[in-house]
């Protein structure tokens, strides 16, 4: 890993740092990532503003903000504490005519001397390690504007024993997590994962290291510092080679908890309120059962929630939603739970609730989008929702029947429905769900 915006580069007398920078000095890459990647996450990230207001942490040369600035017609503040990088910069905005739209500025990603709300977009492709995951998401979060959206990537066990060598490397070099507890991590730092997505091995090699690889090769060893910094990158590529199926960037696209945006689905009863959607807290466990006891005539929706959550195989933790007012009161639910199409595991939507004072506003609406967010985020595909056909499709869902999947027992076909989180092909077969439904 290729470190572009630690305090120590700041100080071109260490000659170690300074032969780590010459062989970087004119890569395409300062680390694994790629143009395709950028845009992907680009569209994961809209909506945003016609000319969104961007801040891209620990930019490097800048590969990502001439892109921003290029495409989106991005206003972009691009941070960095290497200044040789901000120069090649700011030469390259201003021969491709972006000048006017690329600031360059010698900063630490977490000490930016700008107000509050400044920035519609946070960006960092590769360099969030250089302070920390959670540190970055505390130091940023006052940065966003309303609506606002942070985009980065992130290197993360992908498997939950790695192999030792692998273990011991990371715990020398970035500490890793699982994606489940760097969604938990955001979470806690008052984010949700509305998108999640590994990079393909291409932003690893055909972007960074066979080029890394190729000046490596040209190197001088005789150089001041070069046999430190040659020796470090050869580690690094020859883990990734090894064990490289142990560990993996990731992209993950968060928004502040209190920055939900506003439901769009139509209702029946004017403009709709914009709701707060966030996973469930131990605290709100009667507030959920009050809901479902208020929506439903009997309190059967109410005992199987109860039931689902003492439930291992079936409850998973970050998938039961609710939408509160502004000032924290919850008002509606919507809970994905473990169950299967054969042995393949799914999720089953049920039950969803809003208190009858704020029916027909979206509230419901929002806690559904939110639940299907963070499956989507934790990389779930098939979703099973059994109920009225003239709702459910806004969402995405269409007759189960479709992917040759069917219900247990008997049902119309237009109420079992089905979607796809990802458009990874779904299997056929028969739902079983969680015992607590008891069929």
């Amino acid at each position: 890993m290729n470190d572009t915006d630690t305090p120590g580069h700041a100080f071109a007398g260490d000659p170690v740092t300074g032969a780590f920078f010459t062989l970087h000095r004119d890569l395409p890459r300062q680390g694994p990532g790629s143009d395709t990647t950028t845009r992907r996450m680009l569209e994961m990230a809209g909506p945003l503003p016609e000319h969104p207001r961007v801040l891209d942490a620990g930019c490097g040369p800048g590969r990502s903000a001439l892109l921003l600035a290029d495409e989106l017609g991005a206003h972009v503040t691009a941070v960095d504490v290497h200044q040789p990088f901000l120069d090649h910069l700011a030469a390259e905005a201003a021969r491709r005519g972006l000048g006017d739209r690329v600031v360059a500025v010698n900063c630490s990603m977490d000490q930016l001397p700008v107000p509050d709300h400044s920035f519609d977009v946070i960006w960092a492709e590769g360099s969030v390690y250089t302070i920390g995951f959670d540190a970055a998401l505390r130091a940023w979060r006052r940065l966003l504007a309303p609506g606002g959206v942070v985009a980065v990537t992130e290197v993360e066990w992908t498997v939950p024993n790695p192999a030792a060598p692998a273990r011991a490397y990371w715990n020398t070099v970035y500490p890793l997590r699982t994606h489940a507890a760097n969604t938990a991590a955001a979470q806690g730092a008052g984010y949700r994962v509305t998108a999640h997505w590994p990079l393909p091995e291409s932003d690893w090699w055909d972007e960074y290291y066979i080029p890394l690889i190729q000046r490596i090769d040209r190197a001088d060893p005789g150089r001041p510092g070069m046999p430190e910094a040659l020796a470090a990158h050869r580690t690094e590529i020859a883990m990734r080679r090894e064990h490289g199926s142990d560990y993996n960037y990731a992209a993950y696209v968060l928004r502040p908890l209190d920055h939900a945006p506003a439901a769009t689905d139509t209702t029946e009863s004017g403009p709709m309120t914009t709701w707060i959607a966030r996973p469930e807290t131990a605290d709100d466990v009667p507030a959920i059962r009050e809901i479902l006891t208020a929506a439903f005539p009997t309190v059967q929706e109410a005992d199987l929630v109860d039931a689902l959550r003492a439930d291992p195989d079936a409850w998973i933790d970050g998938l039961s939603m609710i939408t509160t007012t502004p000032d924290g009161t919850p008002v509606g639910f919507a809970l994905l739970t473990r169950c299967h199409v054969d042995g393949t595991p799914a999720l089953a939507l049920a039950p969803c609730a809003v208190l009858p004072s704020a029916q027909r506003t979206g509230a419901g609406s929002a806690a559904i989008r939110a639940a299907l967010d963070a499956a989507r985020a934790m990389d779930e595909n098939l979703v099973l929702v059994l109920g009225h056909a003239d709702y459910y499709p806004r969402f995405g869902f269409t007759p189960a029947s479709r992917f040759g999947i069917q219900a247990s027992f008997e049902v119309p076909d237009e109420a079992m429905m089905a979607m796809t989180l990802d458009n990874r092909p779904a299997p056929p077969g028969t739902i079983h769900y969680p015992a607590a439904f008891g069929v």
